[in-house]
């Protein structure tokens, strides 16, 4: 197994210790929300983009600003309505005249999408032809306008919302579409001691500064380095059997559970997003290389949008959340300890 050389074990320390200090500048402006801003930082630094799904008022947009921050990061909200045009996004050529000349000629505006972290707030209420604007520019890291295709910002992360209520009206993501997020998040409702201290907090005069932590170009070199740490083989196969067991198709059998419930699995891209999502937990936790608990860690946010649930999952209120906990009981961590037939384990009790 490949080694991290030790410049790069010192800029994992560096990465390890700034999670600390970014977790307490965040700590300034969000009060709770730590495994959100787990998984928000897992995806920036895999070079992966996210779905954040939670309520109205749970400060998603002061929490995606703040992050931006401090990363010394570029930031623009993009509120995504019914009439908002692919334009509007990528930008737009117009005819400017030069008055020493009097010549004419095309000059590009660049739109939004032109910085580091984009929040699309409430992606699902614009039509697809917009949806797939952005998507070109998440998938390609690029835009095309005029026949001219323009590259990204560098580093580049896209963070979309959707509000689970309200749904009338609303242009939901397609599976294939869904499938280019890294993860979708879940913004669950504050406890009552986080709340309590969001109200006071929050209804008093308050000034928050928050220090600069990281900037674009060590954020790209970590990005790299993240690649490089290293994943055993049986980790690998670890990840690659959990998403295995999602496909209702796969020949070698999968567990009942997912024959009853599930309509469609996921793809090779769960396996990808699982380790490089296992990788970058690792070093957040100050650790060089990826355990199996890791892979557990990322699996709900990794898989969740990726396993479409058929009529009797919805009739029985079984989420894919749900059974992605049952998979992590039943799919083994090494493989030889794997049921001669794992498609009769799995029954919902």
């Amino acid at each position: 197994m490949e080694q991290l050389a030790q410049d790069d074990i010192a800029a994992v320390e560096r990465l390890t210790k700034a999670y600390g200090v970014i977790r307490a500048e965040m700590g300034k402006a969000i009060v709770g929300q730590e495994e959100v801003l787990e998984q928000l930082l897992t995806c920036i630094f895999a070079r992966g983009h996210a779905i954040l799904e939670g309520v109205p008022g749970l400060a998603k947009t002061l929490m995606v600003s703040s992050l931006a921050q401090c990363l010394d990061l570029k930031f623009a909200r993009i509120q995504f309505t019914p009439d908002l045009m692919p334009s509007d996004i990528t930008g737009t050529e117009v005819i400017q005249e030069d008055k020493a000349t009097g010549s004419r000629e095309f000059r590009f505006l660049p739109g939004p999408i032109f910085n580091n972290i984009i929040l699309a707030d409430e992606i699902n209420r614009t039509p697809p032809k917009t949806q797939a604007a952005m998507m070109e520019a998440m998938q390609e890291r690029q835009v095309t306008t005029g026949g001219v295709r323009r590259a990204m910002a560098d580093p580049f992360f896209v963070l979309a919302t959707q509000n689970p209520i309200e749904q009338e009206g609303t242009y939901p993501l397609p599976e294939a579409q869904q499938d280019r997020f890294m993860f979708k998040i879940f913004v669950k409702y504050p406890s009552w001691n986080e709340e309590f201290d969001i109200v006071r907090i929050t209804t008093a005069v308050q000034q928050v500064q928050l220090a600069k932590v990281l900037d674009g170009p060590t954020i790209l070199q970590l990005q790299e380095i993240i690649r490089r740490v290293p994943a055993a083989d049986h980790v690998i196969q670890y990840a690659m059997r959990l998403v295995r067991a999602t496909r209702v198709l796969e020949p070698d059998g999968v567990p009942e559970i997912v024959r009853e419930y599930v309509s469609w699995g996921a793809g090779p891209r769960a396996c990808q997003y699982l380790i490089l999502g296992a990788k970058v937990r690792a070093v957040l936790h100050g650790r060089f290389h990826v355990s199996c608990e890791d892979i557990q860690a990322v699996a709900k946010p990794t898989l969740r949008h990726r396993i479409v649930t058929n009529f009797n999952a919805d009739a029985e209120g079984l989420t894919s959340d749900k059974i992605v906990e049952k998979l992590i009981e039943l799919v083994p961590a090494q493989a030889s300890t794997i049921a001669a037939n794992p498609a009769t384990a799995g029954a919902v009790q």
